[in-house]
């Protein structure tokens, strides 16, 4: 099997492990800074839950709800149900970490609301990339077994996995200006939107780790692929 041959040991030490390393600290940092100003209160009595629903409100936006739900750090936006779902320690919270959590969620509301481009075009492609990258590897492997066309398209369709979060990226970088905008707007005390910054900043440095991992595994097919063809 050509995985368990040199380029396959080697391709993972030069291109994938070290944006493995980075996703691993982004994941370490984005943990710490939550964690730390989980503990320090944000000083309006508000919880997450309040906050979003407060922003919403405000950019007429009512129709989109609030829930609770299970798990940490599993906050989002769902778009097909227009619901933003927090997890507990960001509903109930009244924290720092919550509030800049909640707003960072319903920034992607108001994204939707307006039909953010980028927003727009990851949701369209997210069923293509699912499908993709449970497929690649298995299109490498007829490649190597029945034609190279099949290698070919693997790459292509990984291709999409990686757009998909190089378009992640704007995207959660303008839902957190989105959301530090809200809370400097009468929400949030001055002192607090530093913090609210570093709580924000160390959770898109996870995004752009997955984005470098995903890079280096494309790095990686293509140069096993090539040093096998040639």
């Amino acid at each position: 099997m050509f995985y368990y041959g040199p380029d396959y040991y080697i391709s993972y030490l030069i291109f994938v492990l070290p944006a493995l390393i980075l996703a691993m600290f982004a994941q370490n940092k984005v943990k710490s800074t939550f964690n730390k100003y989980l503990r320090v209160s944000n000083n309006t009595g508000l919880t997450g839950a309040q906050v979003a629903r407060l922003i919403l409100d405000r950019n007429n936006l009512s129709n989109i709800s609030v829930e609770y739900t299970k798990g940490h750090l599993t906050d989002h936006y769902d778009p097909r149900k227009k619901v933003i779902k927090l997890s507990s320690d960001v509903y109930g919270g009244s924290s720092i970490a919550a509030m800049s959590v909640a707003a960072h969620e319903v920034g992607h509301a108001l994204q939707h609301s307006e039909n953010y481009l980028p927003l727009v075009v990851r949701n369209t492609i997210v069923p293509v990339v699912n499908l993709g990258s449970n497929l690649v590897w298995l299109l490498i492997l007829l490649g190597f077994l029945i034609d190279y066309f099949f290698i070919e398209l693997g790459i292509f369709v990984f291709l999409g996995v990686v757009i998909f979060h190089l378009i992640t990226l704007p995207v959660e970088f303008n839902a957190s200006r989105r959301a530090l905008v809200q809370l400097e707007n009468g929400i949030s005390p001055i002192e607090n939107i530093e913090p609210a910054k570093q709580v924000l900043s160390a959770a898109a440095l996870t995004y752009v780790a997955s984005a470098m991992v995903a890079i280096g595994e494309l790095a990686r097919i293509i140069f096993m692929t090539r040093n096998r063809r040639n």
